[in-house]
């Protein structure tokens, strides 16, 4: 079993990859985090290439009363192979592939950040709101409403 801030990591990662879909952030952090997943095989690699690409035509071609189930899935099959590839590495290997996850999802946030933002690092204990954006407005209430 992960460690939370490797969970939190890995649905960061899966968040990404949906959020740069059908972006200009697209082409790198798919080649980086194709690379990240080969972890030095290249057929591995070419691999993680294919399903990227799928997942993006998949989520570009989502018609608009799908769209939120199609992010969905793709953000929680990504979350899903980021946790599996680092249970799968020795303490040693996590600890790299951790630091290099990181890296790359820095990378990767100021261009996705224009698009609605990234929200890394984070453990929220108890009801939470997160929004990420330019010039958004929302209003969260938790509790009994009158």
């Amino acid at each position: 079993m992960l460690a939370e801030a490797m969970t939190v990591l890995a649905a960061a990662g899966g968040s990404a990859v949906v959020q740069a879909a059908g972006t200009d952030a697209w082409e790198g952090l798919r080649s980086r985090l194709a690379r990240w997943f080969g972890r030095g095989d290249t057929a591995r690699e070419h691999s993680e290439l294919e399903r990227l690409d799928h997942s993006a035509a998949e989520l570009e071609a989502a018609d608009t009363t799908v769209a939120d189930q199609v992010r969905t899935r793709q953000e929680t099959a990504w979350t899903t192979r980021i946790e599996t590839l680092l249970e799968q590495l020795d303490e040693q290997q996590r600890a790299a592939a951790t630091a290099e996850l990181q890296q790359l999802l820095k990378q990767a946030a100021p261009q996705l950040s224009t698009g609605g933002g990234l929200v890394l690092g984070n453990t929220f204990n108890g009801p939470t709101a997160v929004q990420a954006g330019n010039h958004n407005r929302q209003d969260v209430r938790f509790g009994i409403q009158p």
